[in-house]
């Protein structure tokens, strides 16, 4: 079992510590099958009435997916007649069937995101019970940015965050913190960083009861503080008007059409993103906002990165982003005129691709 992520139980606990601290706890292939197979395992243990994870160190809970190992992979095995790499396969296919597990527990699952959360870092945090940021929580869903979407169950919580807050941070990608967490509905509690470790203590010293949820909220009751104000409360009008739109071409011309510093800038930030990841990433929040269920969610997102990895879009904006970091991608197409509704038809079609 790699090293790079440790299990222990704890009270009435199992706790999961992500431990790649140079990566800022990224998920490697590895990382999510040990979590896996111990998940599995401890919805089944009678000593267990709960799981908590964390990440070691004081930089991040979980930064994302190892996306420079899948770049890396497609470079070594090559595309065979436009198919997906199995590593590829392996890689998402495997971290979306850990979201669905998570949001599927039979007992409470509790992450303490006390630092970055970004893309799969929120994949196994959003989907449980109890999500408690801090004062170091930088969330975000950058995938727009390295040419990918927000998958790991994105197209299904970020559509029912309040109003058009979900289509905005997955379009833009922006991070935020506590307050916007808590606002969004991705976080359920803030505590001060200064009080995680006396909280993790007071959690672990639960036993084993019936009603774990309950005993555990009565705690977070306990170290819970007012977060403050949520930036992205003071642009709801903004946010709601604009990325209400049925084309990422109507949502900048609202935005262009609105002006003001906030709007401004909203619109120069989609400018350096992926015309094709925009355009699936709008798709994918109407079609997300219909699904019955994350597992639905899932199965959709899988077809859909699939169709990515294809692309050259998502290792070109690894490249540029993540390995040489010249943050100058060259995205294909360049613009949003390249992308027609016949290539998102084309790139959320399941046939021929391999089911979650």
């Amino acid at each position: 079992m790699t090293e790079e992520v440790r299990f222990e139980i704890r009270g009435g606990f199992g706790c999961i510590t992500l431990d790649r601290q140079r990566a800022l706890n990224a998920l490697t292939l590895e990382i999510i099958r040990a979590m896996q197979v111990q998940i599995d395992a401890w919805a089944e243990d009678p000593k267990v009435g709960a799981i908590l994870v964390e990440g070691a160190g004081e930089r991040a809970f979980c930064a994302g997916g190892d996306v420079v190992a899948v770049r890396r992979s497609r470079l070594e095995e090559g595309s065979d007649g436009g198919a997906t790499p199995q590593f590829i396969l392996d890689f998402f296919g495997e971290e979306y069937r850990l979201n669905r597990t998570i949001s599927e527990l039979p007992k409470p699952y509790i992450a303490l995101l006390d630092g970055v959360t970004m893309g799969g870092g929120v994949g196994i945090s959003v989907h449980g019970d109890f999500r408690i940021v801090t004062d170091r929580t930088l969330f975000a869903m950058p995938e727009t940015g390295i040419g990918l979407f927000p998958d790991v169950g994105g197209g299904w919580f970020l559509p029912r965050c309040p109003g058009e807050t979900g289509t905005y941070l997955a379009l833009t990608g922006t991070p935020v913190k506590a307050a916007d967490c808590l606002y969004v509905g991705a976080a359920t509690h803030y505590v001060p960083s200064d009080g995680i470790d006396a909280l993790r203590d007071a959690l672990t010293g639960i036993a084993v009861v019936d009603d774990m949820a309950g005993a555990i909220g009565a705690v977070l009751a306990e170290f819970a503080a007012p977060a403050g104000d949520a930036p992205l409360a003071a642009h709801r009008d903004v946010i709601d008007r604009a990325f209400g739109g049925d084309s990422i071409e109507e949502i900048l011309g609202a935005l262009k059409e609105t002006g003001g510093a906030f709007a401004t800038e909203t619109a120069e930030l989609l400018g350096t993103r992926s015309p094709t990841s925009l355009k699936m990433t709008l798709e994918l929040m109407r079609r997300g906002a219909r699904c019955a269920s994350l597992a639905e969610d899932l199965e959709m997102e899988f077809a859909l990165v699939q169709s990515f990895m294809t692309g050259a879009d998502f290792f070109e904006g690894v490249r540029a982003l993540l390995v040489e970091k010249d943050r100058n991608p060259k995205w294909s197409p360049a613009d949003l005129s390249g992308v027609g509704p016949e290539q998102v038809e084309a790139f959320f079609a399941r046939d021929g691709k391999a089911a979650l």
